[in-house]
């Protein structure tokens, strides 16, 4: 028992639907008229739900777990499951409804990217503030100073407000911090999403170093669970605000890919959210495989489908692009079509794609789509990007890989050809 630093027992917490505090008084009293005498809310958003007088949400309902002095546990689920209402329960930020949380130690929490810097402060700044808060000493925060801000790759700016930090520094600087001050316990959720993929990868070692050396616990929550299997020695999946499972990592993350797949033949992604970073020339609108009755490929059975989209002006000289990912958000390589389209503005256009399964090991992969153009000198300009556009299952019947059980974690997501041996 005295190696339990985390525990929890009956833990629930439950919100009213609808019922927020208004921005005045005078609409806060309006609103409470409204709901007594039955009638609409003037100052709810247009097409809003309306939500009756006892209508209650349980976001948990009812979790018994422990975590020991040293564990990376990863916790998993679907949006809405209860992953951050879990973390804001563990670090304080709201009280349960029911049930009580153990914590032997201090707590080190990033929700989100900044949490807890105050935007006029510097850098500098908001390291002492952050150690503050933790409970740390000046003398403390002093003797990590140096190496918090090396390790944050800020320190050019270091004694600039943070409030004219890009979102990719907020996260260093949030991170160093998290990751160098004298907490027994680190919370995460997401906060690796917005950093580039070598500070991703530096922030996983830090992580993975700092719980095998110096028995630190970190709790991590992501989507991407390419992450969650390097770093994390257990698992939990949270479903409805219950946990479903608690235990090795791989099983976890195959009871969340089998629990939330969403294979089907025929995509429309046209309201699907596009990046920000290009203006969107083109519109994909729907991605098929007419071919196929389900989502299942042999590896000899080439992938054919059919993509229509609309330009929004004329355009030519167009390229497809297709890039696949594992169904642990790990990157598995790219394909694109060597003879371009072209299309009039507003005229639907038709384009068939067909995609060589055999490299492939078996499992689950997720395809983006992306229009593009060269532009010369090794640069392109984006027309619209569907990530993801589809999905499919596939089973490689075609390569011996000399009676091994393929374990992505091991051997990636490509079956390479035969090494062939010269007599």
């Amino acid at each position: 028992m005295s190696n339990i630093i985390i525990k929890a027992e009956g833990l629930k917490k439950q919100y009213r639907l609808g019922l927020i505090g208004g921005a005045t008084l005078t609409a806060e009293l309006q609103s409470r008229w409204a709901r007594l005498m039955k009638k609409e809310d003037p100052n709810s958003k247009l097409g809003s739900k309306q939500y009756g007088k006892n209508e209650r949400f349980w976001a948990l309902d009812g979790l018994d777990f422990e975590v020991k002095a040293g564990e990376v546990v990863g916790i998993i689920g679907r949006n809405g499951a209860g992953k951050s209402t879990l973390l804001k329960l563990l670090s304080r930020v709201t009280a349960p409804t029911e049930g009580v949380i153990y914590l032997n130690g201090r707590v080190a929490s990033m929700l989100e990217v900044g949490t807890g810097f105050n935007q006029e402060m510097t850098g500098r700044e908001n390291i002492y503030l952050n150690g503050a808060i933790l409970g740390m000493t000046k003398a403390e925060v002093d003797s990590k100073i140096e190496e918090i801000i090396d390790f944050s790759e800020c320190r050019q700016f270091i004694d600039t407000p943070v409030k004219r930090y890009s979102s990719g520094m907020y996260v260093k600087l949030a991170f160093s911090v998290a990751a160098h001050l004298d907490a027994e316990i680190m919370i995460m959720d997401e906060v690796l999403a917005v950093g580039d993929m070598a500070f991703q990868r530096k922030c996983l070692n830090k992580m993975r170093g700092v719980a095998d050396s110096s028995g630190r616990t970190i709790l991590y929550v992501s989507h991407n669970m390419n992450t969650i299997r390097q770093l994390c020695d257990r698992c939990i999946v949270l479903e409805k605000g219950r946990i479903i499972y608690d235990g090795s990592v791989d099983t976890a993350i195959q009871i969340y890919l089998n629990e939330y797949s969403e294979m089907k033949t025929h995509y429309d992604v046209r309201d699907q959210k596009r990046p920000t970073f290009f203006t969107q020339r083109i519109l994909t609108e729907e991605v098929d495989f007419p071919d196929k009755g389900d989502m299942f490929f042999d590896s000899r059975e080439p992938m054919r489908c059919r993509v229509r989209w609309t330009p929004f002006d004329d355009v030519e000289d167009v390229l497809i692009r297709m890039t696949l990912k594992y169904a642990d958000s790990s990157s598995v390589g790219m394909s694109t079509t060597l003879v371009p389209v072209s299309g009039k503005k507003g005229e639907r256009q038709e384009t068939w794609l067909t995609f060589d399964n055999t490299c492939l090991a078996s499992g689950t992969y997720y395809g983006d789509l992306h229009f593009y153009r060269n532009t010369g000198a090794g640069m392109s300009e984006n027309f619209d990007s569907v990530c993801p556009a589809f999905s499919f299952e596939l089973q490689n019947n075609s390569k011996d890989t000399g009676g091994l059980s393929w374990t992505h974690a091991n051997w990636g997501s490509v079956v390479l050809p035969e090494i062939r041996v010269e007599e």
